[in-house]
This record gives C-alpha cells, structure tokens and sequence, in this order.
C-alpha cells in the first residue's frame, strides 16, 4: 500500500516533526515526493505530491502564504519544509497560511536528507505497483479459468463482478443476457457502460454500478467477454443449423416414428409434450442476423433453428406449451427481432405433441406469418396447414396444376384473373363487393369468373370447386412466403 504523511511521521529514522494543525490528507497516499525551491511549483505539480522545501527563496511572509496557496491548489498532500539551511525554524506565517487551507506542515530536520524521505516513498510506490501487478495477474487466472472450467461466460462475469465488489449486468440489444441483480434497470448516471468489441454488430455492452473497486481487471475481462461472445455466436449458430436439419426431414416427411423422436431428443426437443412453434421469416440480407441473435429471456427453454439457405432462411423457435402464453412468447420474439434491426412478422403455430405436431405446427406457424401483423396467433386448426403437413397429400402439385392456366393467361396477356379469384374468395363470393374493390364494372368481374372457370375445370361459384381454388391459392401463398 502506497505511504502516506502519518507514515512518514511515525518512521523514527526521519525525526519529523507535524507542525501545522491542517490533518484532511494526513493519511492521503502520497504519489510522489517533489523537491522544489520555485516560488511558484503549481505549475510542475500533479496532485498528491509531497513538496519537500528550504524557502530559500520564501524570505518574505507574503512569499510565504503564497507558496502555501500554490501547493494547496496544485492539490498536494502538504508541505515538508527542510531547517538549518534557509530558515532556522518553519516560518510562521506559512504554518498560519498552511492551517488556513487545510495543508499539513510537516518539519524536516537538517539531519534528515530529502532523498531519504523519497527513497521511502518511492520504495513503497514501487512495492505497491508489485502487489498490484501480482494481484492483477492473479485476477487474471482466476477469470480465465472461470471460462475455461466450464462455467462458461455467467462464471466469469460473476467472478469479475466479485473482484470489484459491485453488481454486473451484459445486455445484448434490450436483452439481459446476464445480471447479479436480475430485474434492475441500468442507466448511465448509477452504471459505468462497457461496450464490448465482438466484431459483430450486436450492441453487446457490460453494465457496472458505480462505485466499484480496482478496475484494473476490467480491460482483461472485457477481451475475455469479446472472445466468449463470440464463441457463443458460433456455438449458437452451428446448434441452430443442426436443429434446422432435423426439423427439415421432418417437416418434408423423410424422418417420422421411432427415429424422429431420437433426432429431436437428439437436440433437446422433447417430442413426447406438446410443442408450439413461432416462426420468423428472413427479409433478404438478414440472415445471419436472425440465426445468430440471442433469444429473449422468456425463451431460454425454448430451441432455436434455422431452416433454409441463402437469403432465404426462417428463424424457428420451438417452445414446450407450459413456458408462457402464446401472445406473450411472439411478443418478446417481435421485440428481439426489431431490436437487432429486423423487420419481420413472427408466426405462432399450434401446440401439439410428436414429431407430426411438430410438422403442423411449422405450417399454422407459417400461415399465420403471411397475414401481414407483427405477432400472429394461429385462430384454429388450419386445413391448409394440416394437408400440407401431411407428405400424402400432394398439394403442391395440386396447387400447381389448378392455377398454372391462370398464371400463364396473366402473364401472356397482362391480365388479372388471380387477383380477380383471390378477391373473389376473400370476399365470399360477392361480385359487386370484387367490383367495387378493383374498381371494375361487375360484367367485367363475372366474365373474369367465366374465363377463370374455362381455363382450371373448376367454377368459382360451385361450393366443391371454390374449395379447390381456396386451396391452390393458399399452398401458392404459403409456397412464396
């Protein structure tokens, strides 16, 4: 520990002598002892000096009080005022100017050399910069092998948040990844915010309420965090891939039974509860956004994948029924996607159980995510959906076959006739309502209707084949999204 004034007083081989009444910076560590005869040192101090002196050229009482008020605002620790060479004794109207500033005044005498008074001071200066050092590295062991024992970036961040006997939190975005005081919110007049330098945009910054002690460590940590982060990135995503692949078997039918439950166990889906999916699709770009983003802390027992290649990825959340409501869930996911600067719809699917309620819940998910709000709740067991999941079924061969005389029409003569069919089934059936919406004459609604009913074999205005036509547009819809 650094020497102070009080020390120097009590070493009996300096014979000093506290003269001044003035005792604030008695026990002030003293960072350096400076030597001077200037009338004036402010100008070579840095505060928490002591300034060893004769007055050879303080002769005067006025030199005197002003040398005092220098030093005092130069923010030294006080004044050692050497005797037997300028001055008999230390003159009285520096200790009176010394006391009036609250400056302690200390007599050195003719026996006692200035170079011993510094050598102590620098002695102890150096021995506490070795403890620090020492105490520094041992920090440093102790937080790296914090992280690399296994208690991964939780353990270090509590190890650190113990060093300096105060309370962390890490937030990515608006998301707390991690906290000693779970619920507390943070601002930068009561927290010190460390932003974190992960080479991802990811607004990773590490909270510290203030005060704290020794911050020396807190360079160290911070690298260690960077690093961490990113590993948890690249874990994170190598997870998501691989759940994305067995969700894809199973959702294209080629994985079911006994080994489709083992591949879900296999990466910590649980197929014998019910399971609810929420889905976001990727705007183009964002990707690897989306894939490598942290999930809400109302997800934590939920499973990420992503499921796709290229621009065209979707970002699937698998959660077990009982961790929250449906609402709620697609609500901190909406969140967390526009916090990373994603704009995307979240689609809820159902709950259910097993390996086929998993594949239903993929397309009422998927469904849903197409009607344009922010958080989409499925309404009710969708019949699209549930032939779509199943790979019996051929609907989009179907879907192909029903509407590809329609597409081809439009595209060889500019036409409307899928908006037309479209608008037509939204508004069940009403022709004045389809005219009144494209702004069209209603003849030109119905012979759309006929050329429409030409072209597929399947008549709009027949309840059998309006459900066809339902049907492709919906598979068509589900298949673009």
């Amino acid at each position: 520990m650094s020497i102070s004034l009080a020390d120097l007083l009590a070493a009996p081989q300096l014979h000093l002598t506290n003269l001044g009444a003035a005792q604030g910076t008695l026990n002030t560590p003293i960072q350096w002892a400076a030597v001077t005869e200037l009338e004036n040192p402010q100008p070579f101090l840095s505060g928490g000096e002591l300034v060893l002196t004769t007055g050879l050229n303080s002769v005067t009482a006025a030199a005197q009080r002003s040398f005092v008020r220098q030093v005092q605002r130069a923010g030294a620790v006080g004044i050692g005022f050497g005797i037997g060479l300028g001055h008999d004794q230390v003159p009285p109207a520096l200790i009176a100017e010394a006391n009036r500033w609250g400056v302690p005044v200390v007599e050195v005498p003719y026996r006692t050399p200035f170079i011993a008074i510094g050598k102590l001071v620098a002695d102890s200066r150096s021995a506490d910069h070795y403890a620090k050092l020492e105490r520094l590295l041992t920090q440093h062991q102790i937080l790296a092998q914090s992280l690399l024992s296994g208690g991964g970036l939780n353990a270090l961040l509590a190890k650190l948040a113990g060093m300096i006997r105060t309370d962390a939190v890490l937030t990515q975005f608006n998301s707390e990844l991690f906290s000693t005081c779970p619920g507390t919110a943070v601002d930068d007049e009561n927290w010190l915010p460390v932003v974190l330098a992960t080479g991802k945009r990811d607004a990773s910054t590490l909270w510290l309420r203030k005060p704290f002690e020794d911050g020396a460590i807190i360079d160290y940590a911070k690298g260690l965090i960077g690093v961490e982060l990113n590993n948890v990135v690249q874990r994170r995503h190598a997870a998501r891939q691989l759940a994305g692949q067995v969700i894809a078997d199973i959702i294209r039918g080629s994985l079911e039974g006994p080994e489709a439950a083992a591949r879900l166990q296999s990466v910590g889906i649980n197929p014998g509860i019910k399971n609810m999916l929420l889905l976001v699709q990727s705007p183009p770009g964002r990707a690897c956004t989306l894939g490598a983003m942290a999930l809400p802390q109302l997800l934590e027992p939920a499973v990420a994948a992503v499921l796709g290649d290229g621009d065209k990825q979707e970002l699937l959340i698998v959660c077990p029924a009982g961790i929250g409501s449906p609402a709620a869930l697609g609500r901190a996911l909406g969140r967390q996607v526009a916090d990373v600067g994603v704009t995307a719809a979240v689609g809820i699917g159902g709950a259910y159980a097993q390996a086929n309620g998993l594949r239903w819940s993929y397309f009422e998910a998927k469904e849903a995510a197409s009607r344009g709000l922010a958080v989409n709740e499925p309404e009710r067991l969708s019949l699209t959906s549930l032939l779509l999941a199943s790979e019996d079924v051929p609907m989009a061969d179907m879907a192909a076959e029903a509407l590809a005389p329609l597409l081809a029409f439009d595209a060889a003569h500019a036409a409307e006739l899928v908006t037309t069919l479209e608008s037509y089934l939204q508004l069940n059936g009403s022709v004045a309502s389809v005219a009144e919406a494209l702004t069209l004459h209603r003849n030109t609604v119905r012979y759309r209707l006929t050329q429409i009913a030409e072209l597929t074999g399947y008549d709009p205005a027949v309840t059998a084949d309006r459900v066809q036509l339902w049907l492709a547009l919906a598979v068509r819809r589900l298949a673009r999204a």
